[in-house]
């Protein structure tokens, strides 16, 4: 009884927690005339038609371009974070460097509103040519990502006994030798753990992509919005709705692929403190 009591429970929190996206799919699969006859969750004549105008490549619209784009920045602003914090992380876990000013300092300037960075960042882009860019929008995604892994990558260095270390340099080898060939190694999971998270935010981001990108470099989270009105005439909600499950795929798909990979992690202490 308190079994079944239990998954009752557990299937309205998983509906109402993905109720939005269960409406976003199942209306990304009616037609306009369906839509403004059956607004409820049941489909009754399927439809392909909106992922078909999704998919179709006009001078315009080009889904493949947002695509590539959001793929390129979220790899370049999540490996660059990884590879900055890395280094970073084991100066503070190991050396005490900035650990009680630049590692608060950075946390911090992750909890300020990313809006009061929109207008300088835009003149310094404006200025080194850097706008509707993906090297330009991929640096931003960088920052974005630096404060998440340099905590979860700190106290998955400190997690680890520094004997190790000590035992390396009286063989011989370096700091960085160590950090490459010992720590990474041991911190794997935590290094995984800040790319997923990074790759993730990178991709969902929106302010930044809509204010330093104009059409080269449009990541899918603002190119979404242009096929809102594809047909012209109003919000075309089956055709909105296909874009958003489209664009949302790959976040998604690499949450449930790695999810043990990110519950390991964290249960391991990798986020700890």
């Amino acid at each position: 009884m308190i079994a079944a009591l239990r998954w009752i429970v557990f299937a309205i929190a998983a509906l109402a927690m993905n109720f939005p996206i269960l409406v976003t799919l199942v209306t990304s699969f009616k037609s306009a005339r369906e839509l403004s006859t059956n607004p409820g969750l049941w489909v009754r004549a399927p439809t392909f038609d909106n992922y078909l105008t999704v998919f179709h490549v006009s001078e315009r619209l080009n889904i493949f371009l947002y695509l590539a784009n959001s793929m390129a920045v979220a790899l370049l602003g999540t490996g660059l974070a990884v590879a900055l914090a890395l280094p970073a992380a084991y100066a503070i876990a190991r050396g005490k460097v900035g650990e009680r000013t630049l590692l608060p300092l950075i946390v911090n300037l992750r909890a300020v509103p990313l809006i009061i960075f929109a207008i300088p960042l835009y003149m310094m882009f404006q200025w080194l040519a850097l706008l509707d860019t993906r090297l330009g929008l991929g640096l931003i995604l960088a920052i974005v990502n630096l404060p998440l892994a340099l905590v979860i990558l700190v106290n998955a260095i400190r997690d680890i006994p520094a004997e190790l270390d000590e035992a390396a340099l009286m063989d011989g080898a370096s700091r960085t030798q160590i950090l490459l060939r010992i720590l990474a190694p041991v911190c794997r999971p935590a290094i995984v753990t800040s790319l997923i998270f990074g790759f993730i935010t990178a991709w969902n981001e929106f302010l930044f992509g809509l204010m330093l990108t104009t059409s080269k470099a449009v990541p899918i989270t603002v190119g979404a919005s242009f096929f809102f009105a594809a047909s012209g005439g109003g919000v075309q909600w089956g055709v909105a709705s296909a874009v958003m499950v489209v664009g949302a795929l790959p976040p998604v798909l690499l949450g449930l692929v790695m999810y043990r990979q990110i519950s390991g992690s964290m249960t391991a202490g990798a986020v700890k403190g």
